[in-house]
């Protein structure tokens, strides 16, 4: 066998010190840790059971039909569906001719009975005097006193009677007692109505409820007097806070649901009467800690997650006792504490003391 060339012994000795430089960099680049990015949340305290929603609507408190009290022809009806109206506004008015004239007849009836119950006061005061002249007999002054007690009589019923018939043609006025919005109509000009008869529905401004069918079993679970969050169906932005203020005593017959009637506390402007609301209620108020399934990794086969020292951003593993599991989350029983920060993306290729690196706002 030849001796290597001197050529080919230089290149050899070349790629003998590139390896061995190779190798001390690789060295040297095990004693640096690696920055893993990791996702993380601070553990705070949250609401442990369950919320409950429904879908409702809202109506006013106080929702009163507006009717007649005496029947006629309605000529006039000037507010109609949704008019806001303010307490004395018209409503409705009847064809007043009837009690107009009735009016009029009673109140020529006074007039004559007041001319009688004149002539009859006169008569008996001068049979008195006679009386006590003796220029009359007892008898006489009786029947005086008598003619003048029954002139008083016939005087007070016409009197009365004005009365009624002016009270009968304020009634052919039908007004507003209270403002309101006017939610349904019943009767349309032209209609001759009977006593009682709606002819329009009001709802007054005496507060909203938000207005719920809602399941037994959900009332059987909810407590006595819970706090019930009601936001707009379609804008969850508006918002109000409200407090069960009735409870239908049965369920309906088809439906088998409860009418639960909410009390809305100060509800804003755009909650207006009619608005689809959702209501919301938290069952189950004791405090607890929750996390992202995904932080729950394990500890010589216990459960633990991975805590983020705040000043160093290394990460130590921490056992925990879990509570409950849920689809996306789980809920902590102990190990944990409130404002310590815990690895939620990226626990299974961790070591413990490795630094990492927060990834986003780390919230």
């Amino acid at each position: 066998m030849s001796a290597p060339r001197p050529a080919s012994r230089g290149m050899l000795l070349a790629l003998g010190l590139t390896l061995l430089l190779a190798a001390c960099d690789d060295d040297d680049g095990a004693d640096v840790p690696e920055l893993r990015p990791v996702r993380s949340v601070l553990v705070q305290e949250t609401a442990a059971g369950e919320t409950f929603a429904v879908s409702g609507t809202v109506e006013s408190q106080i929702e009163v039909d507006l009717a007649f009290r005496i029947g006629g022809r309605l000529v006039e009806r000037p507010v109609q569906l949704g008019d806001t109206v303010e307490a004395g506004q018209l409503i409705g008015r009847l064809d007043a001719t009837d009690e107009q004239n009735a009016l009029r007849s009673a109140e020529a009836s006074l007039a004559a009975a007041a001319g009688q119950l004149a002539e009859a006061r006169s008569n008996f005061d001068r049979q008195r005097q006679l009386f006590e002249r003796d220029f009359v007999s007892q008898a006489g002054l009786d029947r005086a006193e008598q003619q003048l007690t029954s002139a008083q009589g016939a005087f007070d019923a016409a009197e009365a009677q004005v009365a009624i018939a002016r009270q009968r043609l304020a009634d052919t006025e039908l007004l507003a007692d209270a403002p309101g919005v006017v939610t349904a109509v019943g009767a349309e000009a032209g209609e001759v109505v009977q006593p009682g008869r709606r002819i329009v529905q009001l709802a007054r401004d005496e507060g909203k409820d938000a207005v719920f069918d809602v399941s037994a079993a959900m009332v059987a679970r909810t407590p006595p007097d819970p706090e019930v969050t009601v936001t707009l169906s379609l804008d969850p932005g508006v918002s109000a806070q409200g407090r069960v203020r009735e409870v239908a005593p049965r369920a309906d017959a088809v439906t088998g649901t409860i009418r639960v009637r909410v009390g809305l506390i100060d509800p804003p402007a755009a909650m207006r009467l009619g608005s689809t609301v959702t209501g919301r209620v938290h069952v189950g108020g004791l405090g607890g800690i929750e996390l992202p399934a995904s932080a729950l990794t394990s500890s010589e086969g216990a459960p633990a997650v991975w805590v983020v020292d705040p000043e160093t951003n290394t990460v130590a593993l921490r056992p925990v006792g879990v509570a409950r599991f849920n689809p996306a989350t789980v809920s902590i029983e102990y190990g944990l504490d409130i404002g310590e920060r815990v690895v939620t993306a990226g626990v299974q290729a961790l070591r413990p003391g490795q630094e990492v690196r927060l990834l986003g706002d780390g919230s």
